[in-house]
């Protein structure tokens, strides 16, 4: 596990990945803040994107955002928010950047995805819970 939770950088790249890191987790939090507050709007987006007409699909997401945003900002299973994230920013570019494309779909999404691919390699970088649970204050190089 130790493994799984620590840092790959260390110095000024774990500070920039821990920046990165938190500013995406509010991005996935406010997004998926609003799949609950603007439900039926965000419903009727999924179904123009291909999506079944299922409210559940949009609270699913929704909450995975939340969750996945949440454990980002902590710093808190990082590697496996930033899996999960990436699954929904590829979905995203898959569903809504290739039916309607446009800036945030085509570039926000892609941002987003390389962000978590980013993430899913690097770790949590530094000020995290991940850090704490292998055993270390600060991130490691290697």
């Amino acid at each position: 596990m130790r493994g799984f939770v620590a840092s790959r950088v260390s110095g000024g790249a774990a500070a920039a990945t821990a920046v990165i890191r938190v500013l995406f987790g509010l991005f996935f939090v406010f997004f998926g803040l609003l799949k609950f507050i603007a439900h039926e709007l965000e419903l009727a987006e999924f179904v123009r994107y291909g999506f079944p007409d299922s409210g559940l699909v949009v609270y699913l997401v929704g909450l995975l955002e939340m969750g996945a945003g949440l454990m980002l900002v902590l710093g808190l299973g990082t590697r496996l928010a930033a899996a999960g994230l990436a699954v929904v920013m590829a979905g995203a570019i898959l569903t809504a950047g290739v039916r309607v494309g446009g800036w945030f779909h085509l570039g926000v999404a892609p941002t987003a995805l390389a962000a978590m691919l980013y993430l899913l390699w690097a770790g949590a970088g530094s000020r995290a819970l991940d850090g704490r649970l292998a055993g270390r204050a600060h991130p490691v190089s290697g």
